[in-house]
């Protein structure tokens, strides 16, 4: 097993950076000190755009999230709250997202076509439906391969949570599983010792050699390219950006103690240091029954790590460049459904909500509307392909570029759709 034992450096940001080589650090060579951060100068350069996508797992409700129907027969229960723009309320479970509306935007009439969890999910991470032999790309791996760096000491993918794969794209822009958000990866201590662990991967590259000659060579490149990226990893400044221990206890608070606030406070770390994609997941809502119960225990938690992920952004001049996400892989059913007494909402793909923002996304804008108990949409139907071409024009992704898969079939980035026009 390979560990390291990380120097006593600390994390700079970019911006932190260069304004150490500008006033702090006269005399010393730029590459020097770009070397002794792990940075190049090529990274530097970099537009550094970054993506950070919420996923609620389960799919979570429309009408006891963003799109509340207080009053109706179909709204049951919840109370709506006044956001911080007028005429738009967000349901009860979420005051401190209501606050930040002016830098958030929620579209409300997002159209699905899939109601089941896995084609949901599959659909809403891909911007592709499931659908033959073709495993198309997580968004996270194709910004991985448009914005991220090959050679990066750190991942260019992170998702704090399983998530899907990188497809057809492969190993290079696969995600990086981190299960315990706030701590560093597992094995990354260097307890051989560096010259061990150079006999260990020379050893290794030996075995990849032999059996590239077998006949299996895009194995054992694949092999070469997944142990490369972790011994540059481990060898890197910037990989405390997983440890929020040097964080203060306020900072920790104010993100909430659950893993997923934590989750969210490496979120910041990450894109901080320049990863250019993360994923932070929070499950539990698919809530066919006891749905009310529920949303009062689940709601509070994203409320308020990605309320503070927003302002923590904003502080540290980040969030014109972090496009934000919030979103699950369907809405649930606007009619009640008659499980009695713990009554809930079923799966719904027909209309459903999600957040949206930072980036240069235009915030305090809610694009849609649906009828009034909530079963249809009635201005601005929001389909898949316009939000993956939204969020790819945010990014400064070509959506229209083709892919070419092992095959050698071409395939657009997104197959259809135009960018919202009222966000970007």
């Amino acid at each position: 097993m390979l560990h390291l034992k990380l120097n006593s450096s600390g994390l700079v940001t970019r911006r932190s950076f260069l304004h150490l080589t500008g006033a702090s650090v006269a005399g010393v060579g730029a590459m020097e000190v770009l070397s002794s951060l792990g940075l190049s100068a090529e990274e530097i350069k970099k537009q550094g755009k970054s993506c950070i996508l919420v996923f609620l797992n389960g799919a979570p409700s429309q009408l006891e999230t963003w799109d509340p129907k207080p009053g109706t027969g179909n709204g049951g229960p919840t109370k709506g709250i006044q956001t911080a723009i007028p005429g738009v309320s967000f349901a009860e479970f979420w005051p401190k997202l209501a606050a930040s509306m002016k830098d958030l935007s929620v579209i409300r009439s997002l159209v699905g076509k899939e109601a089941a969890h896995e084609r949901g999910t599959y659909h809403l991470r891909t911007g592709h439906r499931l659908a033959g032999t073709t495993k198309f790309p997580h968004f996270g791996s194709i910004v991985a391969h448009k914005l991220g760096n090959l050679e990066s000491d750190i991942p260019n993918f992170v998702s704090i949570g399983n998530t899907l794969s990188s497809g057809f794209l492969g190993v290079k822009f696969a995600p990086f599983i981190v299960n315990k958000p706030g701590t560093l990866p597992d094995n990354v201590t260097n307890g051989a010792g560096n010259t061990r662990m150079e006999r260990r991967l020379a050893l290794l590259k030996e075995q990849d050699a032999t059996l590239a000659t077998a006949g299996a060579e895009a194995l054992a490149k694949e092999h070469e390219e997944i142990y490369g990226r972790a011994a540059r990893m481990m060898t890197s400044v910037r990989l405390k950006a997983f440890d929020i221990s040097s964080e203060g206890d306020a900072v920790k608070a104010a993100y909430g103690p659950s893993q997923f606030g934590q989750g969210c406070l490496v979120a910041r770390r990450l894109v901080e240091v320049g990863v250019p994609f993360v994923e932070v997941q929070r499950g539990g809502w698919d809530m066919h029954e006891s749905l009310w119960d529920r949303m009062g225990k689940t709601a509070p938690e994203v409320d308020q790590g990605v309320a503070q992920l927003i302002a923590d952004l904003k502080q540290r001049n980040l969030y014109d460049k972090t496009l934000v996400l919030v979103m699950g892989e369907f809405g649930r059913t606007p009619k009640i459904n008659q499980r009695n007494p713990a009554v809930g909402r079923d799966h719904w793909a027909r209309n459903f909500n999600l957040l949206i923002g930072g980036g240069g996304i235009r915030g305090g804008v809610c694009v849609g509307k649906t009828s009034d108990d909530g079963s249809s949409v009635v201005d601005r139907p929001v389909e898949v392909d316009d939000l993956f071409q939204t969020m790819a024009k945010a990014l400064g992704i070509d959506a229209t570029e083709e892919l070419i898969t092992p095959e050698g079939r071409p395939i657009r980035i997104v197959d259809a759709g135009t960018a919202l026009s009222e966000l970007v």
